[in-house]
C-alpha cells in the first residue's frame, strides 16, 4: 500500500497529476467538484499533504474526475473558500475533514449552501469518513451540518487495523451494486450521534454477528439522502490509505458520484425500518460473543 501511495504522489510532483492550485483539464460537460479537506483536532493520512503535493485522497478524486471525464477538481484545505461567490463555481462539495469545534462557515455562507445551493439548485455534497468527525459538537450555530450529513461522530470501538463484516442492504444502488450482499474490509468505523434514521437512506450497515467487536445497535457504514433539490452521498470508509486503493471502494465512490450527478438512479428513500430491524438484530448478536 505504501507503494501504491508513493506512486500516486509521484504523479503529483511530476506534473501528471495537477499541484495543489490546478484544476483537472476542462471538459465542456463536465461537473465541478470542490473537495476540501480541512482537518482542526486530527489529520488522517489520506488528507495529510506533503509540501504543495495534494493528499492521497485528493489525488484518487481528481483522477477518477479525469479517468471517467466525470468532473474536474479543485482541491483546498482553507475553508475561507467555502463561501458563497466559490461556490458559484461548482456542482458538487466533497469533504474529507476534520473539525470537532467550529469549521468557521460564516451564517450567511451556510444558510445560502444548504437552502439556496443544495436545496433549490440541485447540487449535492459528498463525503468521506470524517466528514461526520466535523461540527460534531452542540454548537447551533451549525446545526446546519449534523442536519445535513445526517450523524455525527460518536467514537470508532472498531479500529483501522479490524476486519469488519458489512451488509449490503441496497444492491440496486450506483454505490453499492457491485459489493453483492456483503464484504470484508479492514477500515476504522464510525458509531454516530445525531442519528435519525428516518431521514437517510441507509446503504451499508456493519453485520453484528461477523464482526470481532460487537454492540447493541446498528452501525450504518453509508447512507444518502435527498436534500429538497440537492443530493446527499456519505461514506464512513476511507480513514486507511489502502482503502483508496481498494477497486471496491473506488467504484463505490465513483457510484456515489454517478448517483449525485443523476447519470444514474438509485433509492434515496428513507428505510428507517432497516435501521429498526439492524438495531434488534445486533442487540441480539452481541448478546451472543
Amino acid at each position: 500500500m505504501k507503494l501504491a501511495r508513493f506512486l500516486l504522489l509521484a504523479l503529483c510532483a511530476i506534473g501528471v497529476i495537477p499541484s495543489v492550485t490546478a484544476t483537472a483539464q476542462e471538459g465542456a460537460k463536465k461537473a465541478r467538484v470542490l473537495m476540501v479537506t480541512h482537518s482542526k483536532e486530527f489529520t488522517h493520512g489520506p488528507v495529510k499533504r506533503k509540501g504543495t503535493d495534494l493528499a492521497l485522497s485528493e489525488v484518487s478524486i481528481t483522477q477518477l474526475g479525469q479517468q471517467s471525464g466525470l468532473f474536474t477538481t479543485n482541491c483546498t484545505q482553507n475553508m475561507a473558500d467555502f463561501n458563497k461567490e466559490n461556490l458559484q463555481n461548482y456542482d458538487i462539495v466533497c469533504f474529507y475533514t476534520q473539525a470537532a469545534a467550529p469549521l468557521g462557515i460564516k451564517q450567511e455562507d451556510a444558510e445560502y449552501f444548504t437552502n439556496v445551493w443544495l436545496k433549490q439548485k440541485g447540487h449535492a455534497f459528498v463525503g468521506f469518513h470524517s466528514a461526520t468527525d466535523t461540527a460534531r459538537n452542540e454548537d447551533p450555530k451549525e446545526a446546519w451540518y449534523r442536519e445535513m450529513i445526517g450523524g455525527t461522530f460518536n467514537g470508532h470501538p472498531w479500529n483501522a487495523g479490524e476486519l469488519v463484516t458489512v451488509t449490503v442492504h441496497d444492491t440496486k444502488h450506483p454505490s453499492t451494486k457491485h459489493l453483492g450482499d456483503e464484504f470484508q474490509i479492514k477500515d476504522e468505523i464510525y458509531q454516530y450521534k445525531h442519528w435519525k434514521p428516518e431521514n437517510v437512506h441507509v446503504l451499508l450497515s456493519l453485520n453484528m454477528a461477523k464482526c470481532t467487536t460487537k454492540a447493541p445497535y446498528q452501525v450504518p457504514v453509508a447512507w444518502v439522502k435527498n436534500w429538497g433539490e440537492g443530493k446527499i452521498f456519505y461514506s464512513n470508509l476511507g480513514h486507511n490509505d489502502s482503502t483508496w486503493a481498494d477497486k471496491r471502494f473506488q467504484q463505490h465512490v465513483e457510484g456515489g458520484f454517478r448517483w449525485v450527478l443523476n447519470l444514474e438512479t438509485g433509492d434515496a428513500t428513507p428505510n428507517p425500518d432497516v435501521s429498526a430491524a439492524q438495531d434488534k438484530k445486533s442487540k441480539e448478536d452481541a448478546a451472543k460473543k
